[in-house]
């Protein structure tokens, strides 16, 4: 499941990602939501905070995540991964490699200083 934090505003856009995420969390809720900021004010930044609930994705949303990855490579201006495991780390890092995007992983104490760096 993809739930937009309340801390989103203009161009910043928080979510909180837990159990598996699915083709319909991306398609009903995160891509929309990116879009209109993309369209709106033209680069993004994300913040995305994965607890320990967070179980990866079904193949359709993971695919999803990467078609729209690379189609707006150029569109993110921030990424920040807030917790989760290390291999959901190694793989923001390693998609980072195909975005034009400044990422940062945070564990989770670390929190409040992601929202403070996306929000510079």
């Amino acid at each position: 499941m993809i739930a937009i934090l309340p801390e989103s505003q203009g161009n910043i856009l928080g979510i909180r990602a837990s159990g598996k995420l699915t083709d319909s969390d991306y398609k009903d809720v995160l891509i929309p939501h990116l879009e209109k900021i993309i369209g709106e004010k033209g680069k993004a930044r994300v913040l995305c905070q994965m607890g320990d609930d967070f179980h990866g994705w079904e193949g359709e949303a993971m695919w999803d995540d990467a078609k729209f990855g690379l189609a707006h490579r150029n569109d993110f201006e921030k990424f920040a991964v807030v917790g989760g495991t290390r291999w959901v780390k190694w793989g923001a890092k390693l998609g980072a490699l195909f975005m034009k995007t400044d990422l940062r992983t945070f564990t989770e104490e670390q929190l409040s200083e992601a929202w403070e760096w996306i929000n510079t």
